[in-house]
């Protein structure tokens, strides 16, 4: 079933437009709003991992099921053990064991202690539990730090127990229903299944979560430039390193991503490329190749296409559309839909640094609407902070500028200058730094917004 919204082919667009500097909101509305939720499957829980819940849960029985002791010791009356202490104990008859797993066979009535484990049902007559260490173990001495093992000592379970402290009813003993009542709403339509979620759907016994799955995301580089990390360089070669960033930025959000090696600067090699590609694609996103060059060759192989004459009635894809957006780093950009399915692709400019504001910018918040994520959860979280620098930003009018910083408290320092290609930079950065379309410069001390990556 598709992912996205219906869009108009490249014949319906107005051409005219085609020249025109798009804002930063116009592009990412374009995207989110032709991104649709990926349809919800049922999965093992396990496989739910990173996944958005797309329905409530409620308790079916409360947890716990019945009351239960938070302690390896003696489950006892509390008026048994009243004024206990070392030099004037209780002493208790053990008239068994009470292990985790088991329903109890015993009853403690006056005078009597059963030996209990954590996690074991609390006996009738039992009112609260004494640890271990508050008594002598049953051996006849000072205060145990322990039992010894069943197998190897089974006549702990018998004789008497000395016990050196009181308790007060309910002491160590997890009620039934203090964690969740039954009918209780466990967790919430649109929460991100992580380890303690998963935990807490296996205690109300699902086996299977509904979730939306996670979006499976194909990264690609071009270039006849890029070679693979590992190998060495020849006169004009550079180590692909966008398809590993954005790679790793998709499984951050929350993807299923594959990386693909670098394709060569030919058109028909990449279109082979994408369609073998598509298959296991609910997102493609490729990096080179956008802008103005004769090379550039996403811009040749994804422009969309002319209509062919008896293709009304067909369900054509509308390929990419190639846009200028009024940003730096990252002004030439790419999105559309391409193959029998329509895929979503987001094609993203060569240089390292534009290619990773760029992701963060408009390929994140399509990867959560992917997920199913709320509104409020497909960005990153924004926050003021005081330039702390040395001089002032400047900016170009007109474009939106992200810079990368470094924050510290309520203070945001510029990292790596104001070039757009010093990659270096990126591992030091923790923030980006939005400089708006109609601010020339910043000075020191200024508030700015600062995105934070982390």
């Amino acid at each position: 079933m598709s992912t996205t919204a219906p869009r108009s082919t490249a014949s319906d667009q107005d051409r005219a437009q085609a020249d025109r500097l798009w804002t930063v909101e116009e592009h990412l509305e374009d995207i989110l709003s032709t991104v649709r939720p990926l349809e919800p499957i049922e999965l093992q829980l396990l496989d739910a991992q990173g996944c958005v819940l797309v329905e409530d849960v409620t308790v079916p029985v409360a947890l716990p099921p019945f009351d239960n002791s938070s302690m390896d010791g003696y489950a006892v009356r509390v008026a048994d053990v009243e004024g206990a202490s070392e030099e004037f104990p209780a002493v208790l008859d053990v008239v068994g064991d009470v292990a985790a797993g088991q329903e109890p066979g015993l009853r403690v009535g006056p005078g009597q202690a059963a030996r209990i484990m954590t996690g074991a049902p609390l006996p009738p007559g039992a009112e609260t539990v004494v640890p271990v260490e508050w008594t002598d173990g049953g051996l006849g001495a000072g205060p145990a730090t322990g039992m010894r093992a069943r197998s190897q000592a089974p006549e702990g379970a018998s004789g008497q127990v000395r016990v050196h402290r009181p308790a007060e009813a309910g002491a160590h003993v997890r009620r039934a229903g203090s964690d969740m009542k039954a009918g209780d709403r466990a967790l919430t339509a649109g929460t991100v299944l992580g380890p303690a979620q998963l935990a807490l759907l296996a205690s109300v016994g699902r086996a299977t979560a509904k979730v939306r799955p996670r979006p499976r995301v194909v990264v690609l580089s071009t270039g006849s430039e890029l070679v693979p990390p590992g190998e060495p360089l020849k006169t004009g070669q550079i180590h692909d390193s966008n398809s590993f960033a954005l790679t790793a930025a998709a499984r951050e959000a929350g993807a299923i991503a594959y990386r693909v090696g670098a394709v060569a600067d030919d058109a028909e090699t990449l279109r082979t490329s994408v369609d073998d590609q598509l298959v296991r694609a609910d997102l493609l996103v490729t990096s080179g190749g956008v802008s103005v060059g004769a090379y550039d060759v996403v811009k040749e192989a994804l422009t969309a296409p002319e209509p062919a004459d008896g293709e009304d009635d067909e369900p054509v894809a509308p390929g990419v559309e190639f846009r200028r957006v009024a940003m730096q780093p990252g002004k030439p950009q790419g999105f559309g839909l391409i193959g029998p399915d329509h895929t979503p692709v987001l094609t993203l400019p060569g240089n390292p640094v534009s290619s990773f504001v760029s992701f963060e910018i408009f390929v994140r918040p399509a990867i959560r609407a992917l997920m199913g994520l709320p509104e409020d959860q497909l960005h990153r979280p924004r926050v003021r902070a005081a330039l702390a620098a040395d001089r002032a930003l400047s900016s170009p009018r007109g474009r939106r500028q992200f810079l990368r910083g470094r924050v510290d408290g309520d203070r945001v320092t510029p990292v790596g200058g104001a070039g757009s290609h010093l990659v270096g930079a990126l591992a030091q950065a923790d923030a980006l730094i939005v400089v708006p379309e109609d601010v020339t410069s910043v000075e020191p001390g200024e508030d700015v917004e600062v995105v934070l990556l982390g």
